[in-house]
C-alpha cells in the first residue's frame, strides 16, 4: 500500500481500541495494530514489555470495589477488643494534620467473629463475606497522607493528592494494552446518589494519551449519554458519516502532532459507533438465570433507611463487571457511596446508622461477585480490590455516635489472581488509631496491585515533562510479598 494512503487511513480511522475502520483493515493484514490502537505496542500488547515492566502473573483483570467516603476498619475487619474494653474513656488524639484534642473512646457495636480455616475476624456487618474470608487478604496497617476526601481520593486513585496524574486504571490501559476491540479498556460504575469528590479526576489519564481514561457507564437506561444518533440514518450512512468526520479530523491533526485529546476525540467516534451494539449487549442481563440475578441480589428492594438504595443497585454494577470481565475489559472500578455524608461512607453523624444503610447494599453483590468468579473460572485471572480513601477514628465525633476521618491506620482487602488467601498482614494499635506493624503507604498497596497484574512498579514509567513517572511516585516503594501466593 502507498505510505500515504496508509498513513491517511491510520490517522483518519484510528486513536483507540475497538476502532471499527481500523481494526477490520489490519485484521485483513492492512494495518499493522500499533497503528491503530495507542493502548497496544508493536506486538499487540501493552507498553510494559517495551519498558521491560511486564512480569508473569495470574491476573489479567482487576475490579475495584471502591467505599467511597472511608469505610469504618474497627468496625468491619480490624477487630480491637481493647476498644471495647475501654468505651468512653478520654484519650487526646490526633484528628487532622497536627491537630491534637481530646475525645471519647467509642467501641463498636458490632459483633466479631473469626471465619474459616484462616481465622481471619469479620463483624456481623458482612454476613455474606464473612463466608469468603479464607479467599481474602487483608491489609490491616495502610495509611495515606490526608485527611481531606478530596486529595485522599486522588492518592488512592492516581498516588498523587493533587489533580494532572494518570489513575491507576490508566496506568494498566497503558501498561497491559486491551484484549477487546469493542468496550473501553478501562470503565467506571458510580453510586446513584452521585460520584466522589472530586470527580472525573479520580479516573482521569492525567499526561498520558486521553484514550487511557476511564468511561463512565451507566447501569440503567443509557448506557453512554448521547450514544445513539438522534436521526432516524441506516449504520451505512453512519458509518460514512463517521469516516468522513475521521479524515477531516485527521486533516486538522496533521499540523497538531502530540496533541492526544484530538486522538481521543477521533477515535471516540469509531468507539461510540461499535459500542451501540456492544455496550447495551454488555449491559443486557436477560441472558443471566433467574439464580444468578437472585444471588446478586438484582430486584431486592431497598433497605429501611430512607437513604438506603438496597443491594439491587451494587449487585447489578458487580454482575455486569463480571460479564465485563468475561469480554475483556482491563479494569473496572465501581464506587459504593454518593453525595454527601450518610449517603456515603462518611459516618460523621452515626457510624451505626452509617454501616446500616451501606453494608447490606455491598454485602450480597460483593459475596455473589466472588462466588461467580469462582464457578467460572475466572476468580485466578481477576484481582478483586476492596477498600476506600481513608478509615475511621476511635473517638466518638458528634452526639450520634459518628467517626471522624482517619488516614493513619485502616484496611484493604485483596482477593483472587494471586492473591495469598486467609491472609491477615499488619495490625493497627491497640484502640484502632494508627498502623502500628508493618506500617504500609498506599504506595506500597499500588505496588502490589501492579505486581499481582504483572507490572513492575520501578520499571513502569511514562515520559512526561522530562521526568519518567512512576505511579508510586519518586519516594521508595515495595510491594507487599505476603499477600502474594
Amino acid at each position: 500500500m502507498n505510505p500515504f494512503r496508509r498513513k491517511f487511513l491510520r490517522d483518519s480511522g484510528a486513536g483507540f481500541s475497538g476502532l471499527a475502520l481500523a481494526s477490520m483493515l489490519a485484521q485483513e493484514g492492512v494495518l499493522r495494530a500499533e497503528y491503530f490502537d495507542p493502548t497496544v505496542g508493536k506486538e499487540g500488547i501493552g507498553k510494559a514489555d517495551e519498558l521491560g515492566a511486564r512480569l508473569a502473573a495470574k491476573a489479567k483483570y482487576c475490579i475495584f470495589l471502591y467505599m467511597y467516603g472511608g469505610p469504618s476498619q474497627m468496625d468491619l475487619f480490624d477487630y480491637k477488643p481493647e476498644l471495647q474494653k475501654r468505651d468512653g474513656q478520654s484519650v487526646q488524639i490526633e484528628l487532622r494534620r497536627n491537630e491534637f484534642k481530646e475525645g471519647k473512646l467509642l467501641g463498636s457495636k458490632r459483633k466479631f467473629q473469626q471465619h474459616g480455616q484462616s481465622g481471619l475476624w469479620c463483624s456481623d456487618a458482612f454476613p455474606n463475606i464473612a463466608k469468603h474470608m479464607d479467599k481474602l487478604a487483608v491489609i490491616k496497617s495502610l495509611y495515606q497522607d490526608s485527611f481531606a476526601h478530596g486529595s485522599a481520593n486522588l492518592q488512592m486513585n492516581t498516588g498523587r493528592i493533587i489533580q494532572g496524574y494518570p489513575s491507576i486504571g490508566s496506568w494498566l490501559s497503558y501498561g497491559l494494552g486491551s484484549e477487546n476491540r469493542n468496550l473501553p479498556n478501562f470503565v467506571v460504575m458510580l453510586d446513584p446518589r452521585g460520584g466522589p469528590i472530586p470527580g472525573a479526576p479520580n479516573w482521569g489519564s492525567g499526561f498520558m494519551e486521553a484514550a487511557h481514561q476511564g468511561t463512565v457507564l451507566r447501569t440503567s437506561s443509557e448506557p453512554i449519554l448521547d450514544l445513539n444518533p438522534y436521526d432516524p440514518i441506516t449504520p451505512d450512512m453512519h458509518r460514512s458519516q463517521i469516516d468522513m468526520i475521521g479524515a477531516i479530523n485527521a486533516a486538522h491533526k496533521a499540523d497538531r502532532q502530540g496533541y492526544s485529546d484530538l486522538d481521543a476525540r477521533i477515535a471516540s467516534y469509531e468507539m461510540a459507533f461499535q459500542l451501540q451494539t456492544s455496550a447495551p449487549e454488555a449491559l443486557d442481563l436477560t441472558d443471566e438465570s433467574q439464580a444468578t440475578l437472585d444471588m446478586y441480589g438484582i430486584g431486592l428492594p431497598a433497605g429501611s433507611h430512607k437513604l438506603s438504595v438496597g443491594p439491587s443497585v451494587f449487585g447489578r454494577q458487580c454482575l455486569i463487571a463480571r460479564r465485563l470481565v468475561q469480554r475483556g475489559v482491563r479494569f473496572i472500578q465501581i464506587y459504593s457511596g454518593g453525595g454527601h455524608q450518610q449517603q456515603n461512607w462518611d459516618a460523621h453523624f452515626g457510624v451505626e446508622e452509617n454501616l446500616t444503610i451501606h453494608c447490606p447494599e455491598v454485602d450480597q453483590p460483593i459475596a455473589a461477585l466472588l462466588t461467580d468468579l469462582q464457578r467460572l473460572g475466572l476468580l485466578e485471572e481477576t484481582l478483586i480490590v476492596w477498600g476506600g480513601e481513608f478509615g475511621r477514628q476511635p473517638v466518638s465525633q458528634g452526639d450520634q455516635g459518628g467517626r471522624d476521618h482517619n488516614p493513619k491506620g485502616f484496611t484493604y482487602w485483596l482477593a483472587g489472581g494471586g492473591v495469598k488467601g486467609g491472609t491477615s498482614y499488619g495490625q493497627t494499635d491497640e484502640l484502632g488509631a494508627e498502623a502500628s506493624v508493618d506500617r504500609r503507604h498506599i504506595r506500597d498497596l499500588h505496588a502490589t496491585i501492579l505486581r499481582l497484574m504483572g507490572l513492575d512498579h520501578n520499571l513502569m514509567t511514562y515520559f512526561y515533562g522530562g521526568l519518567d513517572h512512576k505511579l508510586t511516585g519518586v519516594q521508595e516503594a515495595n510491594y507487599i510479598r505476603e499477600v502474594i501466593a
